[in-house]
C-alpha cells in the first residue's frame, strides 16, 4: 500500500476525525479497556487531538503534529506510561472497533490495522515474559 495516499484513501480529515473520536469513545465506554483508559488523563480531549494530528501525518496527510510539537518521538513520549501487552492489545482493539464503526473498507482496513499493530507493539516499554 502506498502510505502517502492512505490519508486520502481513508477519507481525509473528516473520516480520520471520526475514527479518532470513536477510538476514544470506545476506550472510555467499555470496561474491558480499563487498563488502557487508566493511563490517560480524565479528559481525553488533548489525547484525541494529538492522536488525530499524529495520524494525519502518519497516513500521508498534513504533518500537523510535527508542525506543532516537532518530531513525534513516540516511544520517548510514551515512556512515562506503563505500556505492556495488555495496553497494546486494548489500544489495537479500540482502533479495530473504530475502523469497523466508521466502516473503513478492505483492503485498506487490514493494511492500516496491521501497520498500527506494529506501531502499538513498538510502544511497549515494560518487560513481560511469555506464558
Amino acid at each position: 500500500m502506498d502510505e502517502a495516499k492512505a490519508y486520502d484513501l481513508i477519507g481525509g480529515e473528516e473520516v480520520l476525525r471520526k475514527i479518532v473520536h470513536r477510538f476514544y469513545e470506545v476506550m472510555d465506554t467499555f470496561e474491558q479497556y480499563k487498563e488502557l483508559r487508566s493511563i490517560h488523563a480524565e479528559s481525553l480531549k488533548d489525547a484525541e487531538e494529538k492522536l488525530f494530528m499524529f495520524l494525519s501525518g502518519w497516513l500521508g496527510g498534513p504533518n500537523l503534529f510535527m508542525e506543532k510539537y516537532g518530531h513525534p518521538r513516540l516511544r520517548a513520549r510514551h515512556l512515562p506510561f506503563k505500556i505492556g501487552k495488555t495496553e497494546r492489545d486494548q489500544w489495537v482493539l479500540c482502533m479495530v472497533q473504530a475502523f469497523d464503526d466508521v466502516k473503513i473498507a478492505e483492503p485498506l482496513r487490514s493494511e492500516l490495522l496491521h501497520s498500527l499493530l506494529k506501531l502499538a507493539d513498538h510502544m511497549r516499554n515494560i518487560q513481560e515474559t511469555e506464558p
